[in-house]
């Protein structure tokens, strides 16, 4: 298995702001309300990029990690089940949102938090990644309604 490390980038200022201008580039003058990201590494980038674009920030955890009233979903891993909860409060009927993520690879992941940011009545304008793995198919499992951007792809 390969590893792509992103932590080269995060220690890096310079390298670091590229990377969020990368992310937010692709999005023009394109107004969003919420910017979601997916635990863990995704909460790096979607935290940078939702202060850049003067947005909230809603997290998309691993089930039982946040508090308050939630709601879950369970998808399919390449190894198993897994499920992520969010907020429902984190996003109002109507708002825009923006879904941000460190990687894709096989998309079940990015493809659950896209459902329940559905689900709670957001109304998903684009989803973004740092890294894509294309050979792994993972954009095929995502919702083609909303733009789907990858800065890297390997």
């Amino acid at each position: 298995m390969l590893f792509k490390d992103i932590t080269p980038v995060l220690s890096d200022h310079a390298l670091f702001a590229q990377a969020i201008d990368a992310l937010i580039e692709p999005l023009g003058s394109t107004k969003v309300d919420k910017v979601v990201g997916i635990d863990a590494r995704g909460f790096i980038f979607a935290s940078a990029v939702a202060l850049r674009v003067g947005a909230g920030l809603v997290p998309v955890r691993k089930r039982g990690k946040l508090p308050w009233h939630t709601r879950r979903l369970a998808y399919t891993l390449e190894y198993g089940e897994a499920e992520v909860e969010i907020h429902e409060d984190g996003i109002s009927p109507g708002e825009s949102v923006w879904l941000v993520d460190d990687l894709l690879a096989t998309g079940g992941t990015a493809g659950a938090a896209q459902a329940l940011i559905k689900e709670v009545g957001g109304e998903l304008v684009a989803t973004s990644f740092l890294i894509e793995l294309a050979a792994l198919g993972g954009r095929s499992r995502l919702c083609q309604k909303s733009r789907v951007h990858s800065v890297l792809v390997y």
